[in-house]
């Protein structure tokens, strides 16, 4: 018999973990999470990485869709994934920008959330298993 369940949502801050994880696992660097609910009125979250080549950025971007699928995310939408210089990722609550390096420090994007709590997560950083409280 095929299991019909429609998976439940999960919460914005398991959306975040796990997006960050996928992250590392595919060796994101420079990874950032912004809690930008109380400044902004476009997500919860934003996650910004980056990657060393347009193919680590394209490879990042297809796992963190891939993992968050099997946990019963859909993307609203997904832009730049063919070129590879920045994927943004809008997920509704929790919205990921992949950059290629210096695409990355052209923009600067995080500094318009200079309010916004932070996270920073090493690059050599295992799996985390929660984000801290104060995001």
């Amino acid at each position: 018999m095929e299991d019909r369940t429609i998976p439940k949502e999960i919460t914005t801050r398991k959306t975040a973990l796990l997006s960050v994880n996928a992250a590392l696992e595919k060796k994101a660097h420079k990874i950032l999470v912004l809690n930008v609910k109380k400044v902004s009125s476009l997500s919860d979250y934003f996650i910004v990485c980056s990657g060393n080549s347009d193919r680590q950025v394209q490879t990042i971007a297809e796992y963190i869709e891939g993992v968050l699928k099997k946990a019963g995310r859909r993307p609203i939408g997904i832009e730049g994934e063919r070129i590879g210089k920045w994927v943004l990722m809008d997920y509704g609550d929790v919205v990921i920008h992949i950059f290629f390096d210096p695409v990355r420090e052209f923009y600067d994007i995080e500094r318009l959330w200079p309010d916004a709590p932070r996270l920073e997560v090493e690059d050599d950083a295992p799996a985390l298993t929660s984000l801290s409280r104060k995001i």
